[in-house]
């Protein structure tokens, strides 16, 4: 091997991660991803308070539409509302909101004709492929960081905080409490990489930005649908939001990681299976713009 070659596979790890923090600061500079995340900051705030409201002329919170009992929570400990903000944005604002992203990371550039440039430079389709991939990832957890620490900066001004009593009934430390809430965060984070190459790899299938991004949230809400069917029930644990909700057995003690291993499995799954597709796509398509 010639000291070029050597020097040039010593530099790839260097120039991987200048691409990188190139491709995560062009999705953080888009006025669409700062209006994306600035609605998801202001879900937990419309939840606390609805919920104060609701509770300050005397009513009680409810269970229904919060997530798993975490709502109904929420007026004893103000870090609830992070769990019931994680679990209310779960279905659809957070995943929409990765859908947007994934699915405009390779079509939004051929639509705007910076894509073939971006090829001309030393960088290669597979390392631009998984620079675009790691960029959509870290949107993941920052969409989902967003979320809960707006909840509890929100639960904080409008709720008590102190020990907190688990979904089981065991009352934990504040310290480990919020432990746990991180720990959901990066599992919501987690659940969401399926939907992250499927928009990806349907992004490497059109020029479009606005199709892509269409038909990636289009695909979402469809699986949705189809997840709430019973008849459909042989199918179901095969999609990919189906155990989305399952970090709520964080909240227990003990921990219950049945669930949480079978959603970690399918997302890998869908990773392996779509991701390959986007590079087998993407590595063999004819760049014109």
């Amino acid at each position: 091997m010639s000291q070029a070659d050597t020097l040039t596979r010593s530099l790839w790890p260097i120039r991987s991660l200048g691409l990188f923090r190139s491709e995560l600061m062009t999705v953080l500079r888009r006025w669409r991803t700062l209006a994306l995340l600035a609605v998801l900051a202001g879900v937990p705030v419309l939840i606390g308070i609805a919920v104060r409201i609701e509770t300050g002329d005397g009513g009680s919170a409810g269970g229904g539409g919060g997530g798993p009992a975490f709502v109904a929570l929420i007026t004893n400990n103000g870090l609830f509302l992070v769990f019931a903000s994680l679990a209310a944005t779960l279905p659809f604002f957070l995943p929409m909101a990765i859908g947007v992203v994934a699915g405009d990371a390779v079509a939004g550039e051929a639509n705007a004709g910076t894509l073939r440039y971006l090829l001309v430079a030393p960088a290669g389709r597979t390392r631009l492929l998984v620079s675009k991939y790691a960029s959509v990832l870290a949107f993941c957890l920052i969409g989902t960081l967003v979320v809960a620490v707006s909840a509890l900066v929100t639960g904080a001004l409008l709720f008590p905080l102190g020990d907190v009593t688990l979904l089981s009934g065991t009352t934990v430390p504040f310290s480990e409490g919020l432990l746990r809430a991180l720990l959901v965060a990066l599992v919501v984070a987690a659940s969401l990489t399926g939907i992250a190459a499927l928009g990806l790899f349907i992004s490497t299938l059109t020029n479009s930005g606005i199709a892509a991004m269409a038909t990636t949230v289009g695909l979402l809400i469809t699986v949705q649908i189809v997840d709430t069917i019973p008849q459909l029930h042989a199918v179901q644990p095969y999609l990919f939001p189906h155990y989305w909700l399952s970090f709520a057995d964080l909240v227990r003690d003990p921990v219950y990681w049945d669930e949480m291993r079978s959603n970690f499995q399918l997302q890998a799954l869908y990773v392996a299976v779509f991701g390959s597709a986007a590079w087998a796509r993407f590595t063999t398509r004819d760049i014109l713009a």
